[in-house]
């Protein structure tokens, strides 16, 4: 511990705590659910989760990149129903392969990000406004290559889509979860033991003072939108092996979803505070909520984005106490 935290009295245990409360609420409702319904105690259940909501574990890893820099990527739903278009698209109508498909739409979804990123960077935009821009952009563009969904029959895709990895016993998981968790540990990496993570932390923290040390903000600034609409681009590729099927309206209001993930999961809005892992438990919350709704069958789903706003304004004042106590 330095002397200057010293003075200030931070406590390092105390940007825990939000990571920490969200650990205890996904604990808490599993052991409810447990006790209440017998097959929910299930281990498949639990991975059941990860199955479910492996697309959006991506679309948040991005998310939790943006967010931390103090930023935010509206744009990540548009890009994701795009992905699934494009796609489609490609195989369907113009024969092309599935491997050659996927690689078009992840270098889409890259570019997207990256002209975002541009704008917010060389036009001094502000995030709220370019990603707003380019969540019409890609929305648009969904339009203009199919109005209505279409189901996507593809052999290879077919094949992914049915793969299952057998864990022992009964249990099981699928590809997209795979590749959910290559992403979660890629980002784990990347942001604690890279210099591009810790000036992504140091620009949540101080942008200006991280200019001044010399750090490439900008290009990292760049770097960060390109990794949110490459992860959102993937997302749309990982809904395409779930759901087998391209369809414009795809990702309506899921930018906001994966924003309730990643705050719930303890990152900071203003940025500089949170981690991937984090993130991953939003989303076990999310999905554990849903799946109690469901096992619960009285309840209408509507509760799910009741819970979600509840949770989210409980999780808001937490990190506003904490930062508080922090300075």
């Amino acid at each position: 511990m330095t002397t200057l935290t010293r003075i200030k009295g931070y406590r390092p245990q105390q940007r825990h705590l939000p990571i920490l409360a969200t650990m205890a609420l996904l604990i808490g409702a599993y052991v409810f659910g447990a006790a209440s319904y017998d097959a929910f105690g299930s281990g498949q259940v639990v991975l059941d989760l990860f199955i479910n909501n492996a697309f959006l574990l991506v679309v948040a890893v991005g998310m939790t990149f943006v967010i931390l820099t103090g930023g935010i990527d509206l744009s990540v739903g548009s890009v994701v129903a795009l992905s699934t278009v494009v796609s489609g698209d490609l195989m369907q109508k113009h024969g092309w392969s599935a491997y050659a498909a996927i690689a078009v739409v992840l270098v889409i979804g890259a570019l997207l990000g990256a002209g975002m990123g541009a704008l917010i960077h060389f036009f001094e935009i502000q995030p709220f406004i370019a990603t707003l821009i380019g969540m019409f952009f890609a929305r648009g563009l969904c339009y203009t290559i199919s109005t209505e969904a279409y189901s996507i029959d593809n052999p290879t895709i077919a094949t992914l889509a049915q793969t299952q990895i057998p864990l022992g016993g009964e249990l099981h998981i699928s590809i997209s979860v795979v590749v959910a968790l290559v992403v979660v540990l890629a980002a784990v990496y990347v942001l604690a033991f890279t210099r591009f993570g810790r000036t992504v932390y140091s620009i949540g923290g101080n942008a200006q003072s991280a200019m001044l040390m010399g750090l490439k903000t900008g290009r990292t600034k760049i770097a960060v939108y390109t990794i949110s609409g490459f992860c959102s681009a993937l997302g749309g590729l990982l809904l395409v092996l779930y759901k087998s099927s391209g369809d414009p309206l795809n990702g309506v209001g899921l930018e906001l979803t994966a924003i309730a993930a990643v705050v719930i999961g303890g990152t900071i809005l203003t940025g500089g505070s949170g981690y991937v892992l984090g993130t991953v438990l939003g989303i076990m919350v999310l999905g554990i909520i849903q799946t109690l709704i469901t096992f619960d069958g009285t309840l209408n789903s509507w509760w799910t984005s009741i819970i979600t706003g509840a949770l989210l304004f409980v999780f808001i004042v937490l990190q506003r106490l904490v930062t508080r106590r922090t300075r």
